[in-house]
């Protein structure tokens, strides 16, 4: 015995239905995907911060970037995303929106890739 619809005006239910459900799936999926996104933009502001507020008030240097990109590539390492470079990118971001609620509310909307490439292009032009 078949648990699918057995007249036409069933089966047109399950059709709406069906794609019902798809639609509400993959909403729900953008805005688990927007969600992951600000949560990783703000997360990388942060260390940005920490790092140049460092740097700043206790003197450290360029090399501990280098050192702070092992450290975590040790404690994280099925985690992409903190080589030197990707860190100094932190860092630059930071410096061009040094005030939170900014990259709270606006630039934490725009993937991480989009942040970087517009910080970039002011620093450089």
């Amino acid at each position: 015995m078949s648990n699918l619809p057995s007249s036409i005006s069933d089966s047109e239910n399950y059709d709406e239905f069906l794609r019902d459900l798809k639609e509400r799936i993959r909403k729900a999926q953008i805005r688990a995907a927007v969600s992951v996104n600000r949560e990783l933009v703000l997360l990388y502001w942060q260390l940005g911060r920490d790092i140049l507020i460092r740097q700043q008030e206790q003197g450290w240097g360029a090399k501990i970037i280098d050192q702070l990109a092992k450290d975590l590539k040790k404690s994280f390492p099925d985690i992409k995303g903190f080589s030197p470079r990707n860190l100094k990118y932190m860092r630059t971001f930071a410096q061009a929106y040094p005030d939170e609620s900014i990259v709270q509310q606006l630039v934490a909307q725009i993937p991480w890739g989009h942040n970087f490439r517009k910080v970039y292009r002011q620093l450089n032009s």
